[in-house]
């Protein structure tokens, strides 16, 4: 049975382990955005919700937060600095370019990249992508891979490392021509893009995120090919004319950002390809938590892993 191409997996698995770091951040946030203010001895019996004439109070929350999401939270917090600690100790480096090469990968399933944008900003992902990057970098230290093996995967998969153009695309989609033109007529008044988009597009889930459809491309499957055949004759910040989409429905665009194709070589990809097949030999079993003994980790769950 041919194995799946790593970038193919490595893609797929990494919105999930993103949005859940997302998750996580936002418990913290929420934790500290709520036990700051109690500093008072009642600060822990403030109401926080009433249902009838029943109480929740802040401790209640704070509880019931602390049981659910609290290990998981501090665990990744943990974690996290372990990490860089190790990676200081072995003088594992993560160059800007690396991350840009990641992003860039990630950019080549355009869908899932978008999703993985609805839940963080760039500069979130770029943080979360540069360690993700040092924590493979440290799994692997100590595995070598022969560089044929490394050349030889990048051959038989070199498409995988083409990626096309990406646009950051808003979209209003309206039902016939003469409402696509009134629309039009509004933007070219001022009128709000995002705002318009909720108001009037039939595309319901786009419009309840202001006609944002994310990072698109010309040749992306199922994304309406009338849509797309006009992608490229709009300039970053432009909105289209009226389209005549394949459904009968009439779509118009807005390019929000364009980021053009790139094609990687074995150069810029043989320290990313090691890594991957790397990890393709770990057994489950090593993970951050390997490294807690290491430097001496002690946390308030009492055992370390």
């Amino acid at each position: 049975m041919a194995r799946k191409p790593l970038s193919q997996l490595r893609v797929k698995a990494k919105p999930a382990l993103v949005i859940f770091s997302v998750l996580l951040l936002g418990n913290i946030l929420w934790f500290i955005a709520w036990l700051i203010p109690n500093g008072s001895k009642d600060g822990g019996k403030e109401v926080v919700a009433t249902i009838d004439k029943t109480e929740i109070t802040r401790q209640d929350w704070m509880l019931e937060m602390e049981q659910h999401y609290g290990r998981n939270t501090l665990r990744d917090m943990v974690n996290d600095v372990v990490m860089k600690k190790a990676a200081k100790k072995f003088k594992i480096d993560v160059k800007p370019a690396e991350v840009d090469l990641e992003l860039a990968l990630m950019r080549s399933t355009p869908e899932e990249f978008s999703n993985i944008l609805k839940n963080m900003s760039i500069e979130q992902l770029r943080n979360k992508v540069y360690t993700d990057i040092m924590l493979n970098k440290v799994l692997t230290k100590d595995i070598i891979i022969d560089d044929k093996e490394v050349e030889a995967y990048y051959e038989d998969n070199k498409a995988l490392y083409e990626v096309p153009t990406s646009y950051r695309t808003n979209l209003i989609v309206v039902d016939s021509k003469n409402k696509a033109e009134a629309a039009l007529k509004e933007l070219q008044s001022g009128s709000d893009f995002s705002v318009l988009a909720r108001e009037l597009s039939i595309d319901t889930n786009s419009a309840n995120l202001g006609g944002d459809i994310g990072f698109v491309t010309v040749t992306q499957k199922g994304f309406d090919q009338n849509l797309a055949n006009a992608l490229d004759g709009i300039k970053e910040g432009n909105i289209s004319q009226a389209i005549k989409m394949e459904d009968g429905n009439y779509g118009i665009l807005k390019v929000i950002e364009v980021i053009p194709g790139q094609s990687f070589t074995f150069k810029e990809m043989k320290e990313h390809v090691r890594v991957e097949l790397a990890l393709e030999q770990l057994t489950q079993s090593v993970a951050p938590e390997s490294f807690w003994d290491e430097f001496n980790v002690s946390w308030f769950y009492g055992e370390t892993n």
